[in-house]
């Protein structure tokens, strides 16, 4: 018995591997995308098509070749889509006559749709009681009236606030963070012309995935959906980096809780296959619904070796042909499993030590698979992922698995270096300076030091994260900097002080301690207490309440690789010279009362 055709639209690295699992089930798969992409590397036969997989004629091709249409990559052409489906194509058939052909796309073209726009797919699930952030359109018609909406989302939401694209996005991209007023311009700037909507900001401990194989019979009617077990996934740069299965000190409930909130998620769309929902996991251990994919994702690359019975890639060939196993299992054959990412570094060959690591790191309790996807290196780009199976537990596996993510590090940390510079960072608006402080009542001393960074356009971010009060808030804060493009911590405490040298104690930026003046022993015992860190855990500091010295001290440590901040901080000196000499020639024009005089007339 022929089994029917698929026809792929996008020829990447999902596509490829889409095609590896296609080969040994004896499925054909016709890819429409570049000659010599990774999917038609994996699969030669004669039923490809080269073109773009936007180009409608290109997909009445592949259509004709075709019993079914697929996806690979969301952002396609959904009008020829439900063309094809709706309307049919014409086709000439072995008799010489032409007759109408309706070729299915799964998932449907109204999944496609629906996820293609980011905005009205929240709006989608927020009518299905599914939880996501709350969400509002931001204005598009002129500056000004899309500064007036930024604004509006500030007074709604707070600051920060997420403002994001609503088409068009990928792994993070079309993503910025609005921190303060400053943040619109060079928010509407960073983003362009296109449909933008802002999102209140949700604290999360971590961030989870659960992919969803979706049955659906050939009339419309949903079977079931079945989910995979939940995942961590680790995003830096807005790219995922590293997926841990199971998700690290996340409890059962959560876990299970996770898993029902993807599937009624997954459940109130349309067509068959395998669908990826990427959630935050709330403070309060309550799930929030971040994005959504169509296909086969990142955070399922792991089920290739760790469920080989039915990897996501298997999955989605046996959805869409409706021959699912009737014992149907999602179950991984170990207990632990991790993904790490192997992206572009600054130099072509930059992966090559973490492609050695893993000829040599596997024994007998972890396995270690590497893929490449056979793609040009380009810094930042996905060119294949390694797979570390274990046979005990995640935390042994991250622990044996170390040298792979610190390889993954180095490259990244080098990657970043050779792009970073001062001026991509004001206008990326990526944060330069972390400002800490352990309580709101030290905003008002902290206050000086902010204004000399404004004066200096430094991107930073202001937290208050207490030593005492919240410490694990404290070490999340020091990790998460310490991963980003910051450049020097400055914080702020009163009383015993401890919050500065616990952050200089947890990450290798240099942290500044301003001593807050509390309501007693005059700010002296903050002092003290910021001074006197033990040998090998330096803590820089400044006077009490000199939160303008500590701004300064910041600039000057970023002008020793940010030559523009030198030059501006030389200016600034010079500035104040020129000051002093003004001061003195009126003071000596018209005397030291009339100048008295003239000071208090100015307070």
């Amino acid at each position: 018995m022929t089994k029917p055709v698929i026809g792929l639209l996008g020829g990447g690295q999902l596509g490829q591997m889409l095609c590896q699992q296609a080969g040994p089930l004896g499925v054909q798969i016709a890819v429409l995308d570049a000659e010599g992409c990774p999917a038609k590397q994996a699969n030669h036969n004669d039923l490809h098509v080269t073109g773009s997989f936007k180009d409608p004629e290109k997909i009445r091709e592949l259509a004709s070749r075709c019993d079914m249409l697929t996806i690979e990559v969301e952002h396609v052409e959904t009008n020829i889509l439900e063309e094809i489906a709706t309307q049919g194509i014409e086709v000439r058939g072995a008799d010489g006559k032409t007759y109408r052909k309706k070729v299915p796309v799964h998932p449907s073209w109204k999944t496609i749709r629906l996820i293609q726009d980011k905005y009205e797919q929240k709006e989608y699930f927020i009518k299905k009681g599914i939880p996501v952030a709350q969400q509002m359109a931001i204005a598009s018609d002129s500056d000004e009236a899309r500064k007036a909406s930024l604004q509006e989302a500030a007074t709604r939401f707070g600051l920060p606030f997420m403002l994001k694209g609503a088409k068009g996005s990928y792994d993070g991209r079309g993503n910025y963070k609005v921190r303060n007023a400053a943040d619109f311009e060079i928010a509407a700037k960073e983003m362009g012309n296109q449909p933008l909507y802002a999102e209140k900001w949700v604290p999360f401990d971590m961030e989870l995935a659960v992919m969803v194989m979706r049955l659906e019979d050939d009339d419309g009617n949903l079977i079931k959906v079945v989910p995979y077990p939940v995942v961590e996934t680790i995003h830096e740069d807005s790219i995922c980096t590293t997926v841990y299965y199971p998700p690290r000190k996340v409890a059962d409930e959560v876990k299970i809780r996770a898993q029902k909130v993807a599937c009624d998620v997954i459940a109130n769309l349309w067509g068959r296959g395998v669908f990826a929902v990427e959630m935050f996991l709330l403070k309060d251990g309550q799930i929030m619904v971040n994005e959504v994919a169509p296909r086969p994702h990142n955070s399922g690359h792991y089920t290739i070796e760790a469920v080989p019975q039915l990897s996501q890639y298997k999955a989605q060939i046996c959805a869409l042909l409706n021959t699912v196993p009737k014992e149907l299992t999602l179950a991984p054959r170990v207990p632990s499993a991790l993904m790490v990412n192997i992206l572009g570094g600054a130099k072509p060959d930059s992966h090559d030590k973490l492609v050695e690591l893993t000829q040599t790191m596997g024994n007998s309790s972890m396995d270690v698979y590497l893929h490449q996807y056979g793609k040009e290196s380009k810094p930042g780009r996905k060119i294949g992922h390694i797979t570390a199976t274990g046979f005990s537990s995640i935390h042994r596996l991250a622990e044996q698995a170390k040298p792979l993510i610190d390889a993954a590090a180095e490259m990244r940390a080098e990657r970043v270096g050779e792009q970073f510079s001062a001026e991509s960072s004001k206008a990326k608006g990526v944060p330069l300076v972390a400002v800490t402080m352990g309580s709101d009542s030290d905003l008002t001393v902290m206050q000086a030091g902010l204004k000399i960074l404004d004066k200096f356009n430094i991107p930073y971010e202001v937290r208050i994260t207490s030593a005492h009060r919240t410490p694990q808030l404290m070490s999340e804060f020091a990790e998460e900097v310490s991963k980003g493009g910051v450049q020097v911590i400055i914080a702020g405490a009163g009383g015993a002080a401890h919050l500065p040298g616990m952050l200089a104690s947890e990450t290798h930026l240099p942290v500044i301690g301003v001593p807050v003046k509390a309501s007693v022993l005059d700010g002296v015992d903050s002092l003290y207490s910021i001074v006197q860190m033990p040998r090998g855990v330096p803590c820089l500091t400044v006077g009490i309440n000199n939160s303008t010295n500590a701004a300064l001290a910041a600039i000057r440590i970023l002008g020793t690789n940010l030559p523009e901040y030198a030059e501006e901080m030389k200016a600034y000196q010079a500035s104040l010279k020129d000051e002093v000499y003004a001061k003195d020639a009126r003071l000596s024009e018209i005397g030291h009362d009339a100048y008295v005089k003239e000071m208090l007339a100015k307070k």
